[in-house]
């Protein structure tokens, strides 16, 4: 968290779980996380719905304060997210392109 943060950069998450479940689950988390989601606000994401199952898959975005997307990750699976760590070199890399 610390790296993101000397990047000025936020992390925001979202989860359908209840807001009981979800505040167990992130209970020590340092960035915020809503609760309830639903498909509409999937669908306002851009989020992958799992049709079979009803509900949303992993979602991961890196986007700027203007809205822009640089970069997406859909998973179906635990398999297949966004690693901390490489999301930290890909944004130093891309400011470094700007310099």
């Amino acid at each position: 968290m610390s790296e993101f943060e000397a990047l000025g950069l936020s992390i925001i998450a979202g989860s359908v779980d209840s807001e009981e479940d979800t505040l167990t689950v992130c209970q020590d988390l340092s960035f915020p996380v809503a609760y309830g989601m639903t498909r509409a606000d999937g669908d306002t994401i851009g989020a992958w719905w799992e049709e079979r199952r009803d509900h949303i898959q992993p979602s991961e975005f890196l986007i700027t304060a203007s809205g822009r997307v640089l970069s997406s990750c859909y998973a179906s699976s635990p398999i297949g997210r966004t690693d901390p760590g490489e999301a930290v070199t890909l944004l130093k890399f891309l400011a470094s392109r700007k310099k």
